[in-house]
């Protein structure tokens, strides 16, 4: 698999295997993204990352309340990942959505950003997406099912504190209330 395009419960994402290093440099020329800034990954259960990244109880008791669904959790890497990828964190993410599912499901956990050029607006409009990206990857899923239209709530589990790097439909309050826990 090389670059795809489908919806989540979210936005519509763009997508590869996450180890495939051919797919991930795509998705940056395609979007004109800074290398430096690392894509998301979209799993079935934290489970499948495990292998490279540090999972701390806060993560689980998160991934128990808002998994499948608007949260992203950026946990630290373990070593061999963070050589390999050049990356010391890793952002990961359950959807709640068929299509999404089912590609994992398929291929495994998907590196991913939302569907747009870089510092627009996510597009999601299967049309429009169709027209301006799809000569660019290898597939375009249609989507059936609601989105929201919302990106996810970006959280850093990285530090002592946990910090919400971008604000989707759950709030830190929604956060603390769960670890208070």
């Amino acid at each position: 698999m090389n670059v795809i395009i489908f919806p989540t419960d979210t936005v519509y994402g763009m997508g590869t295997s996450y180890k495939n290093k051919v797919g991930i440099k795509r998705i940056y020329e395609i979007k004109g993204r800074d290398f430096n800034k690392p894509l998301a990954i979209l799993i079935s259960d934290l489970d499948q990352i495990k292998e490279d990244a540090y999972i701390h109880e806060s993560a689980y008791k998160l991934a128990s309340k808002f998994w499948p669904g608007g949260l992203t959790m950026i946990l630290k890497s373990k070593e061999a990942y963070a050589l390999e990828s050049g990356e010391k964190t890793i952002a990961v993410r359950v959807p709640n959505h068929p299509t999404a599912i089912n590609l994992i499901h398929q291929y495994g956990p998907l590196k991913t950003t939302s569907v747009n050029y870089s510092n627009e607006a996510p597009m999601n409009d299967y049309e429009s997406i169709v027209k301006v990206f799809g000569n660019q990857v290898d597939k375009v899923y249609v989507n059936h099912e609601k989105i929201s239209t919302v990106s996810s709530t970006v959280l850093d589990l990285t530090q002592e504190e946990p910090a919400i790097i971008r604000l989707g439909e759950i709030t830190l309050d929604d956060i603390q209330q769960v670890l208070r826990k």
